[in-house]
């Protein structure tokens, strides 16, 4: 037989656990309360972690190039088709040989769930995730980007790249402008 606690025992317990939440609830009343002010003081609060995924880039060659070879494979690799690669392929004049050759690369934001499978299936190292979060509009439109034809220049927000303000562990960061 299994040893069940009485009547009395279990009204004990009851007790003891409304008494554990009183007291995490009075403990939490009394610690005074801190605010991040997002919009107003961004520049000099807002702490990013380097590695968060926030958008998509294509990286460049030192002479501004990108470095994709329309090989598709993040189009393959991507779960809910986020990434639309177009390519054809072009003869070189020169040794006759034909070449794949990049005409779009459609990457749709909003649709995006950031598991960076992409970057990691890129052999060419040609694409990677920015920690640039703001990116909100008023139209689904405005988050297709065609990474292909627009030069990633950084976020809105000066050093965001290196993860903006710097962060105190065990503070918020609520400095004023």
């Amino acid at each position: 037989m299994e040893n069940k606690p009485s009547y009395f025992g279990e009204v004990a317990a009851g007790m003891k656990t409304l008494a554990v939440g009183l007291k995490t609830t009075l403990k939490e009343y009394f610690t005074p309360k801190s605010t991040e002010q997002y919009p107003e003081n961004r520049k000099t609060t807002l702490h990013v972690a380097k590695r968060h995924r926030g958008r998509l880039v294509f990286k460049r060659n030192e002479d501004g190039t990108y470095k994709c070879t329309a090989c598709t494979m993040c189009e393959k690799v991507c779960p809910n088709a986020t990434i639309k690669v177009v390519s054809e392929m072009v003869t070189n004049e020169e040794t006759g040989k034909k070449k794949r050759q990049l005409v779009d690369y459609r990457y749709d934001l909003g649709d995006c769930m950031f598991c960076q499978l992409c970057v990691n299936a890129c052999n060419f190292d040609a694409i990677e995730f920015t920690n640039d979060f703001e990116n909100s509009v008023f139209d689904r439109e405005a988050l297709v980007l065609h990474l292909d034809k627009e030069v990633y220049k950084g976020g809105s927000l000066p050093q965001l790249i290196d993860g903006g303000a710097p962060l105190e562990i065990g503070k918020f960061n609520t400095k004023t402008k």
